[in-house]
């Protein structure tokens, strides 16, 4: 009871009125939307909660995707309890008091989900303290972060978790939030059928903020009241993204970019390079994106391709806008009219697939150093043939292990300066047949 007697009276069912996105939050993961990979049937999430056992997971997504709740509602089916810390707030001290915590409850027979959020945000000596914890079974640990975990995260506690990406809200599951919203006040969005699909857009993906920005729209409409577009953004004081994601968005844009650098079409290339420039694209994205069609779709049929790219790339920052942005041009147009490879990206991703399955063998003793009298005992660096002093500069052994053998994966086409690649790759396969390979 306060205190104060002459505080003024809350009524209570303001008092009870919590926020639409809290009370919309779901209850049981198959009320959980826009994530069906991990909450569905077969999701990896309802996987794990049938076969009864829980490992740690770092969940990686954007904001108001559902990584909290999903942890919350993880804890509850597995039978476990739940702690819940932000790494913004929190400190070792504060680590120290959960962990002791969790011992505790385990030693009644309890195990702790213990959710930390913006994970990303602890040092790596804080990383590391989750280690033993982890290792013990003293918690399961959820990380929630919007970073990359390749980045952000120690390898050791990487190696320790699963990560499992969330994604965001597609327009059916924005859709389905507010369909549920108008469910729970009882009555539908005053929203004309094109202000519903701009107040979608606004939300990015958000599912907390599509049902933010419902909210704002009743509390601002009036009796028989209903909102077109302009209306909208007046309202809620937020503009609209400037691509529509659902007809000429951004994806949309970037891909078809993308494809006419791929299709050798020049004009085509600079015209959707000029349309994202004018509606406000990031530029140091298309330099990104410049670069990444350099490396996957020019390649080695034009190694100056990647070249130019990080100069425009350069030259961008160096200039600012609007100068830069004809840097970023010239490089569209170099890409465009340049020859056109994917064979080290393909050969990439068929090494990549070879080293998943093959597991960890051993390379040939004959390539590896020996260092020690041990390991010259046991045939490291017996027999390697120095290539300088070769023939040609070319031995023709063998690198792959043995219970391997010979793999190819690199297969350049005729053109540009893969051409000149070709001719070496065939002499030197001449030269291996020749001398025989070891």
């Amino acid at each position: 009871m306060s205190d104060d007697l002459f505080a003024p009276r809350i009524p209570e069912e303001v008092a009870n009125r919590r926020p639409l996105a809290d009370r919309l939050r779901p209850q049981t993961l198959a009320d959980v939307t826009g994530q069906p990979h991990l909450t569905g049937e077969d999701g990896a999430l309802r996987r794990m909660i049938d076969s009864g056992s829980l490992g740690s997971m770092i969940f990686w997504g954007p904001p108001g995707t559902g990584k909290t709740t999903v942890a919350r509602l993880l804890s509850g089916e597995a039978g476990l309890a739940f702690e819940q810390i932000s790494a913004i707030f929190s400190g070792v001290a504060d680590l120290k008091k959960v962990f002791e915590a969790a011992r505790l409850r385990r030693m009644d027979g309890r195990q702790t989900l213990l959710f930390v959020d913006e994970i990303h945000r602890f040092n790596r000596a804080q990383q590391d303290s989750f280690l033993p914890v982890m290792e013990d079974g003293t918690v399961i640990l959820v990380g929630a972060t919007t970073e990359n975990p390749s980045f952000e995260l120690n390898a050791a506690l990487l190696s320790r978790a699963r990560v499992l990406t969330f994604r965001s809200h597609d327009e059916e599951s924005l859709e389905e939030l507010l369909r549920r919203a108008e469910k729970v006040e009882g009555r539908p969005l005053p929203l004309t059928e094109d202000a519903r699909a701009s107040l979608i857009r606004m939300a990015d993906g958000d599912g907390r903020s599509v049902l933010t920005l419902a909210e704002e729209v009743w509390r601002a409409a009036r009796k028989d009241e209903l909102f077109d577009p302009d209306a909208l953004i007046k309202i809620v004081q937020r503009r609209a993204p400037v691509y529509d994601k659902a007809q000429d968005g951004h994806y949309n844009l970037i891909s078809a970019l993308h494809k006419s650098v791929r299709g050798s079409d020049p004009d085509a290339a600079l015209y959707y390079l000029a349309r994202m420039f004018d509606a406000g694209e990031d530029p140091l994205y298309l330099g990104r994106r410049l670069v990444r069609m350099a490396v996957e779709d020019i390649g080695l049929a034009d190694p100056q391709a990647l070249v130019i790219c990080n100069a425009a790339k350069d030259a961008y920052n160096y200039l600012g806008s609007p100068e830069g942005e004809l840097a970023l041009a010239e490089a569209c147009v170099y890409l465009a009219t340049a020859p056109k490879s994917n064979a080290v990206y393909t050969a990439f991703k068929a090494a990549t697939q070879a080293a998943k399955q093959n597991g960890s063998l051993l390379p040939p003793k004959h390539i590896l150093n020996a260092p020690t009298k041990l390991m010259r005992t046991e045939g490291y660096g017996d027999g390697y043939r120095y290539d300088h002093d070769e023939p040609d500069a070319f031995s023709g052994q063998n690198y792959f292990p043995e219970k391997m053998g010979r793999q190819t994966f690199y297969d350049p086409p005729e053109r540009g300066f893969e051409r000149e690649i070709r001719k070496r790759l065939d002499w030197w396969s001449k030269l291996r047949k020749e001398r025989g390979e070891r």
